[in-house]
């Protein structure tokens, strides 16, 4: 089985993933509106109808600013630790909230995701790994250090969302006070290009084909930095950086080790389908 991946947006103006196969999708936080979420999915070809729940990594505004509208619009379950729901202040039917804890799996119709805890200032923050029978897509965003944790997970990928917030020079002289400069470089903060580098080269799988840089920063990162950074250790692996204000494109992620279909325009260009 194969998964189909994008990020609808990531950065800390809003982030949200989407994972799926033929049948049944999940998203990965809803931090932009609802209203832009159906359009970027329908540029793309995927249809709302296949999303089956959203699962949120912690309670930052950048991560959940849309889920009240489109949980409610779509009846759609979420998926969110009793920490998280408490300090998020989100208001969500009760009937669609499910509580749930770290590694014990999550079975939303072919889809298993496993979560797990990771480091970051915030309530009770997870990482996830959706899984579609032997194919595995790992989102690891906000997070201050690569703890075993994320490098036992981020071993088990053949696809990856993965951080790399800000380039520390460009940190370290920007204008940010001291104290955010503090937090952002801190064990509860953003992993930097080097940090998120080293996890690549140590860590990644032989059979990874897709790495997704994610979250990178307005201020303190720059897109053409980050590729030079990652290209020159990629190894066939296809480096993608995961814009702040635009979907990338639908990628078909399987575990035949086969360099995987990467789509250029709408799903129905290929031979499978979304709707």
């Amino acid at each position: 089985m194969s998964l189909f991946v994008t990020s609808l947006n990531s950065g800390s103006n809003g982030n949200c993933y989407y994972v799926g196969n033929q049948t049944e999708a999940v998203l990965i936080d809803a931090g932009i509106a609802c209203l832009e979420i159906e359009k970027r999915m329908a540029r793309l070809g995927l249809s709302m109808q296949k999303i089956k729940a959203v699962l949120i990594s912690h309670e930052h505004t950048d991560h959940i600013s849309g889920l009240e509208v489109l949980t409610k619009k779509y009846q759609l379950p979420v998926y969110i630790t009793n920490a998280t729901y408490q300090y998020s202040g989100l208001r969500l039917e009760k009937n669609l909230v499910r509580h749930f804890l770290g590694y014990e799996p999550i079975t939303i119709g072919s889809l298993t995701i496993t979560a797990f805890p990771k480091s970051h200032d915030a309530a009770d923050p997870y990482s996830f790994v959706v899984a579609g029978n032997q194919t595995r897509v790992g989102i690891f965003t906000d997070m201050g250090f690569c703890c075993n944790h994320v490098i036992r997970h981020f071993q088990q990928c053949h696809a990856a969302f993965l951080e790399s917030n800000y380039d520390e020079l460009m940190l370290d002289k920007g204008r940010y006070p001291y104290f955010l400069k503090s937090r952002i470089r801190g064990d509860k903060g953003h992993l930097s290009n080097q940090q998120a580098l080293d996890l690549f080269v140590a860590h990644r799988p032989t059979f990874m084909t897709h790495l997704f840089l994610s979250h990178l920063s307005k201020n303190n990162n720059c897109p053409e930095i980050v590729l030079q950074m990652f290209k020159q250790h990629a190894n066939q692996v296809e480096m993608i950086v995961a814009s702040r204000n635009a979907s990338t494109e639908v990628y078909h992620i399987c575990d035949t080790g086969i360099h995987p279909i990467k789509q250029s325009g709408r799903a129905s260009q290929l031979s499978f389908s979304f709707t």
